[in-house]
């Protein structure tokens, strides 16, 4: 299993950067064999797929909403996994969790039910 913990949220200006990171401690894996994603959900809004990454790397797959904006990337050595976003717009408002899932270490996945581990979030609040 795998425990993951989310940071780098806060209140940007629109058109402005953040970068979220995404710390993960496993238990009896290495944290390669992990496919990882992050999703978002605003207030009042189902949970919705933002980006995937493979367990090295190799494949990256994201919404189309972030497409161009957004960047995920992975330092295995460092278990820590990234969201670099930019120009971002008042509908980027949400709390964003990364998720983890053992099973698909080849490839990435937008299916929130194929990820088996969350993170608490960390909110993201984009200003107009």
């Amino acid at each position: 299993q795998v425990q993951l913990v989310e940071s780098g949220g806060g209140l940007v200006q629109a058109g402005g950067s953040l970068r979220l990171s995404c710390a993960a401690r496993t238990v009896r894996r290495t944290f390669s064999s992990y496919a990882m994603a992050w999703f978002r959900q605003a207030p009042g809004k189902e949970r919705e797929f933002v980006a995937a990454i493979s367990g090295r790397g190799a494949t990256t797959y994201y919404a189309n909403s972030v497409k161009g904006r957004f960047t995920v990337s992975r330092d295995n050595a460092k278990n820590t996994v990234f969201l670099q976003m930019n120009s971002l717009k008042p509908e980027d408002t949400a709390v964003y969790y990364c998720a983890a899932d053992s099973g698909r270490y080849l490839s990435a996945s937008d299916d929130e039910h194929d990820y088996d581990y969350w993170g608490q979030g960390t909110q993201v609040t984009v200003s107009s």
